[in-house]
């Protein structure tokens, strides 16, 4: 019992030291978006915990259209969805304000955290990668759409995917504001530009979404990707590929 309670003893005095660190480190960069229990503000630069708080925010809906609102985000709620298993309590419509970019249908309802994902990324990612290798921002993103009552894959049995929540969005390609249309299809393999940009986006949404898939996946995600917002809570594993 004795070296029991000295593994014990050592074990959380490492976490109380990571800790110390970690709350150091994110205050000599003054970044308090790198701690986990500073408040979020979606207008700051993504940090190292801004994805987890996002995705939390699929249980609180009011906080969720808060943090919108205040960041300059315009947006519509949506009524309640009921269908079987499936719907959503959280839908919105993003409208314009800061997020100026458009969406291809135009329609889109999407559960609140994603909705806030898109506005981080658009921020942090989408707009300056952009800039860096166009010269000109992205107008709009085209997508296969949202809210789809199914389980994972289209299977008969098993899990409900993120779909049947809307809290996930497919994103087919971008449109850049001259007209240049950019394709996960078509330019993810490209060695140029193109595909320098789409893999960019990719790697800058793990920032923000708790689940990103891409063609590097699987053959099921070679025209499409797959953004969503599982809150597997504050410290659960997230996906990138």
């Amino acid at each position: 019992m004795r070296v029991v309670r000295r593994v014990i003893g050592w074990l959380v005095a490492l976490a109380v030291l990571a800790v110390a660190a970690l709350a150091l480190f994110a205050l000599t960069r003054g970044r308090p978006q790198d701690l986990p229990w500073t408040p979020l503000d979606l207008a700051q630069p993504a940090g190292m915990f801004t994805g987890r708080k996002i995705a939390a925010l699929g249980t609180d809906f009011p906080a969720c259209r808060a943090l919108l609102d205040r960041a300059g985000v315009g947006f519509t709620a949506l009524p309640a969805v009921r269908d079987g298993q499936c719907g959503y309590d959280d839908g919105v419509r993003l409208t314009g304000g800061a997020r100026r970019i458009a969406f291809a249908p135009a329609n889109v309802g999407i559960s609140c955290p994603v909705a806030a994902g898109l506005s981080v990324w658009e921020w942090n990612v989408i707009q300056p990668a952009a800039q860096r290798l166009f010269g000109q921002r992205v107008a709009s993103i085209e997508h296969l759409g949202s809210y789809n009552c199914r389980r994972l894959y289209g299977r008969s049995q098993g899990d409900f995917s993120e779909h049947a929540s809307a809290n996930a969005l497919d994103v087919a390609g971008f449109r850049l504001a001259d007209g240049t249309r950019i394709s996960v299809l078509k330019n993810w393999q490209d060695t140029g530009d193109k595909g320098t940009f789409l893999r960019a986006v990719r790697d800058g949404g793990c920032r923000v979404f708790a689940t990103v898939l891409s063609p590097d996946y699987n053959a099921a995600h070679r025209d499409h990707l797959h953004l969503d917002q599982a809150d597997r809570g504050p410290m659960g594993w997230r996906a990138c590929r």
